[in-house]
């Protein structure tokens, strides 16, 4: 015990792809590339949201929260990342790998009740569209936002503590980019059992069933979509939701993949990679998806750039 704890108090290294060191570089410039492009989309849609008045409205008021969460899940690994492919240091603290695991998994949690949250939003807008600002008023959309944020702590305030309960043994090695759940759980040298069927439990919840709830509010939607006779309103209300079930399957499929395969018995390399998929892929694809199918949101950063001009 008195090794483990020292090994402990030393941290955990970082396996990455430290097997195959002539990949590091180019992973290393590919994650560079891909963050740099994460900040600068999702900084682009929160700034849009708060100083265009066109956008202050509930799907772009959700839009802002899913992009301010993007900036927050990638920060939380990337830099982490970044630093150990660079050198030959692979080390993270005890403490920076416990608050990545806490971090990682409020935000993962946290992004699967508000692609619910989105889809109702859309729901009420094409189904209910007289409704819909009635329904979707400011403190409703304020509390969705904040049991999102809440849920998604809970989750990990208890998985991430029964987690760490794990006996390691003096293991340090974890054979991931980052420190998670599946990762620490392959970490563990004792029954793991127990940690796999609560992991798979609150994934499922987390994920198989607000997808199903998502893919079902999307059928009312497209049967709603269908009787509306101006094909102009029909392509303008199928690209809004395109865009948010394009982010809904990325999202979802790799978290599903990543997690609720058994964790001893899921491949090494593919949990690492789909992993590095939903923590660097998604938050900057996401941005991009809603942008380029939106023109609300090229109309308001073309207004920005405007006025950035007229000012310059």
């Amino acid at each position: 015990m008195a090794d483990s704890n020292y090994s402990l108090s030393e941290g955990f290294i970082l396996m990455g792809v430290s097997d195959h060191p002539q990949l590091e570089i180019i992973f290393f410039i590919v994650i560079l590339f891909s963050y740099l492009l994460t900040l600068l989309g999702n900084s682009t849609i929160i700034l849009l949201s708060c100083l265009d008045a066109r956008l202050h409205t509930p799907m772009y008021f959700f839009l802002s929260n899913l992009s301010s969460l993007d900036l927050a899940f990638t920060t939380s690994s990337v830099p982490q990342m970044l630093i150990n492919l660079w050198g030959p240091d692979k080390t993270i603290s005890y403490g920076g790998c416990v608050t990545q695991l806490y971090v990682f998994l409020w935000l993962g949690a946290t992004e699967c009740i508000l692609l619910v949250v989105m889809a109702w939003d859309r729901y009420v807008a094409v189904c209910r569209p007289l409704h819909y600002t009635t329904v979707m008023n400011p403190r409703l959309c304020w509390l969705l936002a904040a049991i999102a944020w809440l849920g998604g702590l809970s989750n990990s305030v208890i998985q991430s503590t029964f987690t760490l309960q794990l006996p390691l043994c003096g293991h340090q090695k974890v054979d991931s980019f980052l420190c998670e759940v599946p990762a620490m759980i392959k970490l563990a040298c004792g029954d793991t059992s127990l940690n796999e069927a609560v992991l798979n439990g609150v994934c499922t919840f987390f994920t198989a069933v607000p997808l199903s709830v998502i893919l079902i509010s999307y059928c009312y939607i497209a049967r709603a979509v269908l009787k509306i006779r101006s094909v102009e309103g029909q392509r303008k209300a199928f690209n809004t939701c395109l865009s948010h079930l394009v982010v809904v399957l990325l999202f979802y499929g790799s978290a599903i993949y990543g997690y609720l395969l058994p964790a001893k018995t899921s491949s090494q390399d593919q949990g690492k990679f789909i992993s590095l998929f939903y923590s660097v892929v998604t938050p900057m694809v996401n941005p991009l998806i809603y942008t380029l199918r939106n023109k609300e949101v090229k109309g308001a950063l073309r207004r920005l750039l405007g006025k950035g001009r007229e000012f310059g």
